[in-house]
């Protein structure tokens, strides 16, 4: 879903500098999505309620079962969210725009009851507070429902409302929890869940606006003859490998510790690994900027052309920019995410030292920022992937992915702590070779495919 593509380009086409300020920030934003914005809002959270929460466990108590909501929320979502969002472009490809918000409001009544369920039986076997349990499944179930609402941001129109919900949603969540009276953890659960609920609800609405229906809720999304359900696999083990090696810290005790009700958290990982994440944020906006204009524009001709009947030679000419576009975006992500992970690297002591973080974590940091700037280039080899049609290879992709992070993240611990993050640095070293070198063959077969399939 291209679409915020030509919002962008409209912005670049004024061709001063506050247009390329502009463009880069929205891509940013929206690009980044809440999943950043979340990170960075519950790091200041945690800043502002030392000294006001006490005992200060509490903090830790309410960061981890945030973090378990986040990781769960995607990978049960993960397994709709791509399959979705496939299945409304398709849609509006055919120019059947009422089928948008029934499917979306039907794949989001599913997997709220697929939430709710996992949430309870999850939430059962711990010994939290009752008021705690609901408030946890509560957020649970809005979190699922606000990353499928995430895949329809770049296919809307109103991207500046969507960036200041999302801006205003956050800033909320942190001056709720600054200005608030302390509760404790409840308290911050609260704010958190009620903040992630105004956010879905205000996009909703924006969706509800911009899509017509003729019926309030429909499931062709999971119609055999319109779906694909290997795009669900791809979604699902694509979360499952950037969660997998959090998971697998959290398992051994010798490297974890039990903070609340069952729930563990890694003493050593987890802080360097979140931070390292705030790193993919301008990654995130040249990956949307050049993707969504540039390589989205050249594949939107070639693929016209070839419906259209266009002549071999033009075939051959499209397709060569597309591969040059398709060059030149990842190259663009290259560059920028190059010179970010730079700049951190040289500047990851003063970081830890502004967060209030002990530098021993300062090596950690620097192996989870580079394995953090490989992770987005492996989302652009996906993205060229899913528009190029390559389902299959895009799921051999993150299948690899998943399986590389969970053993050499497994092996790396039984080598000890200076080995910690390089399974997950290498599992994304590995599988962005990989995904060059399937792109770089699907590039030369592309003409042959295409016209095979068109048979």
């Amino acid at each position: 879903m291209a679409g915020i593509g030509f919002e962008l380009r409209r912005i670049l086409r004024k061709n001063t500098l506050l247009s390329y300020v502009e463009a880069y920030g929205l891509a940013a934003v929206v690009g980044s999505g809440p999943w950043v914005l979340s990170i960075l809002a519950l790091m200041v959270i945690g800043l502002l309620s030392i000294g006001r929460i006490f005992p200060s466990s509490l903090i830790v108590q309410f960061l981890v079962l945030v973090t378990y909501m986040m990781a769960g929320s995607l990978l049960l979502s993960g397994a709709f969210q791509v399959l979705l969002t496939r299945f409304i472009s398709d849609r509006l490809f055919e120019h059947n725009d009422h089928k948008v918000t029934p499917n979306l409001l039907g794949c989001m009544l599913v997997v709220s009851m697929l939430a709710s369920v996992l949430g309870i039986a999850v939430l059962g076997q711990t010994e939290l507070d009752s008021a705690v349990k609901m408030t946890l499944l509560c957020g649970f179930v809005v979190l699922c429902n606000l990353w499928l609402i995430i895949g329809f941001l770049s296919g809307m129109k109103q991207y500046y409302r969507i960036v200041i919900t999302l801006c205003g949603g956050y800033t909320l969540m942190v001056l709720g929890a600054w200005l608030l009276p302390p509760f404790g953890v409840l308290g911050l659960l609260i704010i958190f869940a009620a903040c992630q609920g105004l956010i879905a609800f205000v996009l909703l609405f924006f969706i509800l606006r911009t899509f017509s229906a003729n019926k309030l809720i429909a499931f062709d999304f999971l119609d055999p003859k319109q779906a694909f359900f290997s795009l669900a696999l791809v979604g699902l083990l694509y979360n499952l490998g950037v969660w997998v090696d959090k998971f697998v810290f959290w398992s051994h005790p010798e490297v974890s510790f039990e903070v609340i009700g069952g729930f563990r958290a890694s003493y050593i990982y987890d802080l360097p690994i979140f931070v390292a994440y705030l790193a993919i944020i301008p990654g995130m906006a040249v990956f949307m900027l050049h993707m969504e204009t540039d390589f989205a524009k050249s594949n939107e001709k070639f693929y016209n052309s070839v419906r259209d009947g266009g002549t071999l030679e033009s075939v051959y000419l499209l397709k060569d920019q597309m591969v040059l576009d398709c060059k030149n975006s990842l190259y663009q992500i290259f560059k920028v995410q190059g010179l970010t992970l730079a700049l951190l690297l040289l500047w990851s002591e003063e970081i830890l030292t502004l967060l209030k973080i002990d530098l021993a974590y300062l090596h950690l940091l620097y192996v989870d920022l580079v394995g953090v700037s490989l992770q987005v280039i492996v989302m652009a080899i996906l993205n060229v992937m899913f528009y190029l049609d390559r389902r299959y290879e895009a799921l051999s992709l993150v299948a690899v992915m998943a399986l590389t992070n969970f053993m050499l993240t497994e092996f790396s611990i039984m080598l000890g702590p200076q080995m910690y993050g390089y399974g997950f640095a290498l599992s994304m070293l590995l599988t962005t070779m990989l995904g060059l070198v399937w792109l770089n063959r699907q590039f030369d077969r592309l003409e042959y495919e295409t016209f095979m399939l068109q048979r």
